[in-house]
């Protein structure tokens, strides 16, 4: 076993003994960056010098009292970092090679616990897509299967922490894009409560469906993160003002008696029957375990995904103004008036997905049709937050699959975007809800492709789904599989 395959609490244990040193951890992450990125362009941005200095100073120091002392770790290109190139893998940042001169608070409160940081993974431009393939540094790749997406649009993020390039590395999912990746890569990911978490100094895609969170190599890992980064922030108005619980004191409690619920509407006609098959047999699992199982109905899920792709767009257009090449963006040479700079700038900055949709939002804004969609599309979403808030009257968490299908091929939806939407038909409910949702392996495919199920709790419910995927990986082994790279 290598220092980079270590896992957060085992790196600890390690380092508070002084058996291993934060400087050789980091350096064994940057090796093997080095070594596997090549296969599955996770990393973008190399802070690598900064990131061994930081280390040095910490092992000078000797004192590592919080589990992510000296614990190097990656953060998805929309998180802010003083001096740090930041450019949501879009070129009307990357042409300006925008550096932040502030911390995101998520990064700020790494950076108070002395985690290191290596660098940035990559995205979907502005986190619009779900495979990372709309960056404008190109596909990262699933890293059992290159041929494969890594998923999106926190595909950078998950292949790195699956490929062992760091410890753990930070996510973002507006309508599934830490889950479907965790998924994809064999790894766990956290999706939390909307204002669990703060969304300052990180930029934004759809601001009223937008989570920070985190994605790691086991269930404990997610839980001691985040400890660190959960929280009420003054400088963001949405995070709520509610105790943050000691996640890890609850983790082995176990699930007998838990009470489990299987929502009828996600076990649709076309799934993969293996990815059914992986699921039900986690259902299974947690009955041995001494789990009750019940099934429960979500009903109106099924017009999560029109609703979701009218409010996202539609917030998007409102997001994207403000890269106009004036307050944001690159500039252009030769404009024959302002109006014409501004198309200039934005039609050479913007990729496809993102120019489709910041039209698709304005029109849903535009006179004449707000009400027709985008009111419509606010009213479904209410229904659907209704749906969980029933379903979780009867059950304490919800077992769903994560994406119809295993990692599909690179470039098998790229010229059909409704398609694409599609991959994200059991995700972004849980986002239109605002609830938490942990992703975590539960099995595999043909071609040794990961499968993963989403365990869902109420608004503020991480305790109980962290309790709960912890009690499945303590009796499974799926998540200690490991890609060949």
């Amino acid at each position: 076993m290598t220092l980079s395959s270590l896992t957060i609490g085992g790196a600890h244990a390690q380092l508070k003994e002084k058996k291993i040193s934060s400087e050789e951890l980091t350096r064994a992450c940057i090796e093997r960056i080095e070594h596997a990125d090549k296969s599955i362009n996770a990393v973008i941005h190399k802070n690598f010098d900064r990131a061994l200095s930081e280390a040095k100073k910490i092992d000078a120091k000797g004192v590592f009292a919080h589990p992510l002392t000296g614990i190097p770790y990656l953060a998805k290109d929309v998180f802010c970092e003083a001096g740090v190139p930041t450019t949501a893998c879009s070129n009307i940042l990357r042409n300006k090679d925008y550096v932040p001169p502030f911390d995101s608070t998520t990064t700020q409160r790494l950076r108070a616990v002395s985690a290191v940081s290596l660098g940035k993974t990559n995205t979907d431009e502005f986190t619009m897509g779900a495979s990372t393939e709309t960056s404008c540094f190109g596909a990262t790749r699933c890293p059992w299967d290159t041929s494969r997406v890594a998923g999106g649009s926190s595909g950078g993020s998950a292949a790195a922490t699956a490929a062992d390039e760091c410890l753990f590395a930070l996510g973002t999912d507006t309508g599934g894009s830490i889950r479907q990746p965790a998924s994809f890569c064999g790894c766990t990911g956290m999706k939390v409560t909307y204002g669990r978490t703060s969304r300052f100094g990180v930029m934004s895609m759809a601001s009223s469906l937008d989570s920070i969170g985190t994605l790691a190599k086991c269930v404990e890992d997610v839980a001691i993160i985040l400890q660190a980064i959960a929280g009420k922030d003054p400088l963001d108005a949405t995070t709520g003002d509610v105790p943050v619980p000691n996640y890890t004191a609850t983790l082995k409690k176990g699930v007998k008696g838990l009470k489990i619920g299987l929502p009828k509407e996600y076990f649709i006609k076309g799934m993969d029957p293996q990815v059914e098959s992986a699921v039900r047999a986690a259902a299974e699992e947690y009955r041995k375990l001494g789990a009750q199982v019940t099934d429960v109905s979500l009903p109106h899920s099924q017009y999560a995904i029109a609703a979701y792709y009218v409010i996202v767009p539609s917030e998007v257009s409102s997001n994207m103004a403000r890269y106009d090449g004036v307050r944001y963006g690159h500039t252009v040479n030769d404009p024959q008036s302002l109006v014409d700079y501004y198309e200039k700038a934005r039609s050479s900055g913007f990729g496809a997905e993102v120019k489709r949709r910041i039209m698709i939002g304005t029109f849903a804004l535009s006179a004449g049709y707000y009400d027709a969609y985008y009111r419509q599309a606010q009213k479904v979403r209410t229904l659907v937050k209704r749906d969980f808030e029933e379903a979780f009257g009867g059950v304490d968490v919800i077992l769903a699959p994560i994406a119809p299908t295993p990692a599909f091929k690179i470039g098998a939806h790229t010229d059909d975007p409704l398609a694409m939407y599609l991959e994200d038909v059991f995700t972004v409910p849980i986002n239109l809800a605002g609830i938490p949702g942990l992703s975590l392996p539960c099995g595999f495919a043909k071609g040794d492709l990961p499968i993963g199920m989403q365990l869902l709790g109420p608004q503020w419910g991480e305790e109980v789904i962290l309790r709960a995927g912890y009690a499945y990986e303590q009796a499974t082994q799926w998540h200690m599989r490991k890609p060949a790279l």
